[in-house]
């Protein structure tokens, strides 16, 4: 552990740290004054007692405005964490209290993810008697980063890729994909082999009604499937699959929460398939807000 001499801290004044974030984000003195409520001649003192406190120029001028020296740039980090850090221990962090609020949170989910993802939500705020509630925005991987840039949507759920880079993202189950059929209509068994799954007609699930993933692994093997029809969404899957001659292949969380719903049978896929990751994503904006960071544990535990 280290200890702290409180004499290192006599001749510092920790406001010069606040004049100091300000300048690296400005780069201009009369603008980090304007931030800073203060003069211009104000801001120019608080930086020359900068420059002396650590012995560096820390901001030099330039063509466009005050540039930070290389020793700006190695303390920025450590001073933007410290200052940070001091507003947590001098602000008090509100708390949120799901039982006693009535806010009603948005999630984006694709509906194989929300038949696997709702169910369990759903069952824990009824069991811990939260006063919450949750409301799900269709979503798929063309729609889902608008709705989160846009603020449209407080956490987003699923097989998220394509992401921009800014957003945050946890991982939260591993999955892949399974074959789902009413085994007894068919006069099918488990596991599908290869020839049964080529000779039965499938119901594909695709959001523009192209072909699916399966479509190109069978196409490597110079081998094809038969099509009956399309449906854009994986529930739309449901009825048919009761009462028409047809099998879908699809995630398998989707496939579980159906096969025990609808009395369905479930396989493994004849061919390897594909795994692949769910994680839930949020904004940056939202990362630190207290019912935002409960959502998230909540999303997280249900899911454990």
């Amino acid at each position: 552990m280290m200890f702290i001499d409180e004499t290192d801290f006599r001749g510092v004044d920790l406001n010069l740290l606040v004049t100091f974030e300000v300048l690296m984000r400005e780069r201009h003195v009369t603008h980090a004054a304007h931030a800073l409520g203060v003069s211009q001649s104000a801001a120019s003192a608080a930086l020359a007692r900068l420059r002396r406190l650590f012995g560096d120029e820390l901001f030099v001028r330039g063509r466009d405005g005050m540039a930070p020296t290389a020793k700006a740039q190695e303390i920025a980090p450590r001073i933007r964490w410290a200052l940070r850090e001091l507003a947590g221990v001098l602000v008090e962090e509100p708390v949120f209290d799901p039982a006693a609020s009535t806010r009603t949170f948005v999630l984006a989910m694709s509906d194989d993810v929300e038949a696997h993802v709702l169910p369990r939500m759903l069952r824990r705020l009824q069991a811990e008697r939260l006063g919450v509630s949750v409301l799900v925005r269709q979503s798929n991987s063309h729609t889902v980063e608008p709705l989160l840039t846009e603020g449209s949507v407080d956490l987003a759920v699923g097989a998220l890729p394509r992401l921009a880079g800014s957003l945050h993202r946890e991982e939260l189950f591993a999955s892949g994909y399974a074959c789902l059929y009413d085994g007894g209509r068919l006069g099918l068994g488990t596991p599908l082999s290869l020839a049964e799954y080529l000779e039965r007609p499938h119901l594909l699930v695709s959001f523009d009604g192209r072909r699916g993933i399966v479509d190109d692994l069978l196409e490597a093997r110079g081998l094809r499937r038969r099509i009956a029809g399309s449906t854009s969404h994986f529930a739309g899957a449901l009825t048919p699959l009761k009462t028409a001659d047809v099998l879908v292949t699809l995630p398998r969380h989707a496939a579980e929460a159906f096969a025990a719903a609808a009395g369905l049978t479930l396989s493994e896929p004849p061919i390897p398939t594909p795994r692949f990751t769910v994680s839930m994503a949020w904004t940056p904006q939202r990362e630190n807000d207290p019912a935002q960071r409960w959502l998230r544990a909540f999303v997280r535990d249900s899911l454990a």
